[in-house]
């Protein structure tokens, strides 16, 4: 059993009670089994299983320990001048990192985020022109009153997420990380499909690392961009990579328990 198929196991839609014998198959594990493979595969790959439950959502726990997990391999793994630049901020820094490491490892095609120009509102305020008074009477005539005007504050639909108050992490391929190559389908006469160029097949987008390096900057205010780059940026991969890797890890231990 493949260990994308335990997470229907933490929210069942109903319980099936049957007299019928254990199996060994995958297919006819029941919830308990799943869950005693579970925590087998804990005991071998803690780290890789904590941070695919975290991804998935499961438990806000598993997030945690993930972090912590990471904030260790960072602090073990960090070269030595990064640890020199950062000094005694070494500890915020490396939380900081295993933070922002593990949400771009979980990021995913259905994340969205709040609308940072409009604050979740959907609308802007902005200074507008406000008819008052439309004005009455004949304006060929002296008794005319013209239209007044006031300037005021204006509700316009924010062009960043377009009203909806919420960015999603979505790419241009609708998240399924495939668009159309159209050269290819003009050649062949039949629809041939690629992988979408700006998620690199990913289906969203990834999470800019200046994102961590700001959150670094306000811990090392001295902190280079030319720095980052050279010495912290190789370590916030790292980190992305280590969760990539245990993740394999606990996939391969679910596998061995659940077929054996």
């Amino acid at each position: 059993m493949k260990i994308e198929s335990a997470l229907k196991h933490f929210s069942p839609k109903s319980m099936m009670i049957s007299d019928s014998p254990r199996a060994t198959l995958s297919d006819s594990l029941t919830g308990t089994d799943v869950m005693a493979a579970i925590g087998m595969c804990q005991a071998k790959a803690g780290f890789g299983m904590h941070a695919y439950l975290g991804k998935a959502g499961i438990s806000d726990s598993d997030r945690t320990a993930t972090v912590n997990l990471l904030t260790s391999y960072a602090r073990k793994t960090a070269p030595r001048l990064l640890c020199k630049a950062a000094g005694s901020k070494m500890g915020q820094c490396m939380v900081v990192l295993a933070k922002f490491a593990y949400d771009d490892y979980a990021r995913s095609a259905a994340d969205t985020k709040t609308c940072s120009d409009c604050s979740g509102r959907g609308v802007t305020n902005t200074l507008g022109w406000v008819m008052t008074h439309p004005g009455c009477g004949d304006p060929e005539s002296n008794r005319h009153t013209p239209p007044k005007y006031q300037l005021q504050l204006v509700e316009n639909e924010c062009v960043t997420c377009h009203g909806k108050g919420k960015l999603s992490a979505r790419c241009r391929c609708n998240g399924t990380g495939r668009v159309r190559d159209i050269e290819k389908s003009r050649l062949q006469g039949v629809p041939v499909e690629k992988d979408c160029e700006r998620c690199g097949g990913a289906g969203f987008k990834r999470q800019p690392s200046t994102l961590a390096f700001t959150a670094i900057r306000h811990l090392v205010p001295e902190l280079t961009q030319s720095s980052w780059s050279r010495n912290w940026k190789p370590l916030y991969d790292r980190l992305i990579e280590k969760c990539k890797v245990e993740e394999k890890k606990a996939g391969i231990e679910f596998e061995k328990v659940t077929n054996n």
